[in-house]
């Protein structure tokens, strides 16, 4: 059976101090449950007929494939949204991008450089926003090495964690998520 997290529904993950360890824990239970339905080949549409936009100004070949690739196995269709595609590098605003992103998407994931154009995003839309990367902030890969975490050791609790290299995006996010 799958979890559901009812309660994440619809919400934003923009950094991962902006949910509890108990929202994070539901995600990854539910990461789990999807990937061993992967492994298995079964099919887990949970996003039938829903539409994601991905902006990307910052390009990334394993972001993009990952998030292509889930989004279509969860049924639904991902668009692909460089920045020399939207208007944003020409004078749009981000509330204006907003807005009219909401009218045709379910949901945006943003790989971009500053943290605040992430958080306007998620202000302005009336649909859920992931950052996919910032200058700052790198959430989804915290939780993706918190899920390895935990699938190698069996447990979170009493795990220490070391970080070996730049004090970056993906510090910043996994020292959270770790704690």
């Amino acid at each position: 059976m799958l979890a559901t997290g009812e309660t994440l529904k619809g919400r934003s993950f923009t950094r991962v101090a902006d949910w509890s360890g108990e929202e994070l824990e539901t995600v990854l239970d539910l990461a789990d449950e999807l990937k061993e339905l992967r492994r298995r080949r079964e099919e887990h549409h949970l996003l039938p007929g829903r539409t994601h936009g991905m902006i990307f100004q910052k390009p990334s070949t394993r972001t993009r494939v990952s998030f292509e690739v889930g989004i279509y196995e969860l049924g639904g269709i991902g668009l692909y949204l460089s920045a020399a595609d939207l208007q944003l590098g020409r004078g749009e605003t981000i509330k204006d991008t907003a807005h009219v992103l909401s009218r045709y998407l379910d949901a945006i994931m943003i790989r971009t450089f500053a943290q605040d154009d992430v958080e306007e995003l998620a202000r302005y839309a009336s649909i859920p926003v992931i950052n996919g990367l910032t200058d700052s902030s790198h959430p989804c890969q915290a939780l993706a090495d918190v899920m390895t975490n935990r699938e190698r050791l069996g447990r979170l609790e009493g795990v220490s964690v070391a970080y070996l290299g730049d004090g970056n995006n993906v510090c910043a996010s996994l020292m959270v998520a770790a704690a």
